[in-house]
């Protein structure tokens, strides 16, 4: 009898240990799933690569602390359902190679949820086809080329207008509103150069008409001394720059230390508050076209909100277009997010392209199964005294310097 009962005891004791066992191991796969799609029990992991160190680094980091600016202040209201929303963001440097790797630690190690907010045209091509593989969305990058645009790729939303749209818009006023017809290309070297250079060329071929002439510079440099030879010897009525701040701070500031007379237009990438920073006074009725709604009109609602935050929260910073976007993109995302029944990267994109009208307060998105470009708008600034960006509705308003 106790034999039995001893025999018994040690089946029941291991039966109850390898289920303990099985309880165990389930839980860390249960674990590692929920992970491995970013969405852990409490918080909603999201991953970015961009630039927070070099030349071009306030890119980076005006688009990331937009972005916070706006996830922390929702995680301070109990987050997306409960969730917070946990931002990894990773320095690249605005290098495709330093891209690549940030992506695939982000995809592979991290487990992010979705890839948001990435900065640049270069790096944004070494990391989307890796999205594309794993089916990780990739939401809201700081950049208008044509490749994240057509064809449709199911995983990618862009918020922002195109480079083809800008350079269409400058090339039109350039011509209807000051008569204009030699208009050259200062573009950086690289895919992102190429986006704008090709925009103005279709723009101009439209209208059979051709660039006058071009030049260009290497990313990550300010080594402008070819386009300063080039336009001072040739004399183009107007440059549409395709560049970073830094880069075209330092054409501009050349150019019109020569006295010349050129109208020089930038895509919106270029940052025009740090353009404006560095040109300061030397940079009046210098343009750059614009994709989100000026970031001092507080009438807007969306802009009022960032503001309000942006004072209480980080009282020591500027209002900017950058950081402006950055937030525009992360309530975009939050609003989505909010709205998606189960947090899975499928019914975050079938969610996403229900958004045909998505109204951010003034600043409406619209995503559908054919389209995953929120936005059209493009605005013209220029900068006025002191660096300031101003509104203008015509180039015919140009500041003279």
């Amino acid at each position: 009898m106790g034999g039995a009962f001893f025999v018994m005891f040690e089946l029941r004791t291991k039966f109850i240990m390898c289920f303990v066992i099985t309880v165990v191991v389930c839980g860390f796969m249960s674990n590692g799933w929920a992970a491995k799609k970013g969405g852990r029990s409490n918080e909603i992991v999201i991953g970015q690569s961009c630039a927070l160190s070099g030349p071009n680094k306030l890119l980076g980091t005006g688009m990331r602390d937009g972005a916070l600016l706006y996830f922390n202040d929702l995680n301070a209201k109990g987050g997306i359902n409960g969730k917070k929303i946990k931002l990894i963001t990773y320095d690249d440097g605005y290098e495709p190679d330093r891209c690549l790797a940030n992506t695939e630690k982000l995809i592979n190690e991290d487990n992010v949820f979705l890839l948001f907010g990435y900065v640049g045209t270069p790096t944004s091509k070494v990391a989307v086809p890796v999205a594309v593989t794993k089916k990780v969305p990739f939401f809201g990058p700081f950049t208008g080329a044509n490749f994240l645009r057509q064809p449709l790729k199911r995983e990618v939303f862009n918020i922002r207008a195109s480079y083809y749209q800008e350079t269409e818009m400058m090339v039109d006023r350039l011509i209807n509103d000051l008569g204009i017809k030699k208009i050259s290309v200062f573009y950086q070297n690289d895919a992102y150069g190429e986006e704008g250079l090709t925009g103005t060329r279709r723009a101009l071929l439209k209208r059979k008409m051709s660039i006058y002439n071009e030049a260009h510079y290497e990313r990550n440099t300010t080594d402008v001394k070819d386009a300063v030879n080039l336009f001072s010897s040739t004399n183009p009525e107007a440059v549409v720059m395709v560049g970073t701040y830094s880069a075209c701070a330092e054409l501009v500031k050349t150019m019109r230390a020569k006295k010349s007379r050129i109208v020089f237009l930038n895509v919106s990438f270029v940052g025009a508050d740090a353009l404006g920073s560095i040109l300061a006074n030397k940079g009046i009725g210098v343009i750059v076209s614009q994709v989100t709604p000026f970031p001092y009109y507080v009438k807007t609602p969306i802009v009022h909100e960032y503001k309000t935050l942006l004072n209480r929260m980080m009282p020591d910073e500027s209002p900017s277009y950058v950081s402006m976007e950055g937030y525009i993109a992360a309530k975009a995302l939050s609003t989505i997010l909010m709205g998606t029944p189960k947090l899975t990267r499928a019914d975050f994109i079938a969610n996403a392209e229900k958004q045909t009208a998505l109204d951010l307060g003034g600043f409406v998105v619209s995503f559908s199964p054919t389209s995953h470009q929120g936005s059209n708008m493009v605005n013209l600034t220029q900068i006025g005294p002191g660096g300031y960006p101003e509104r203008i509705e015509s180039l015919r308003k140009i500041r003279d310097y």
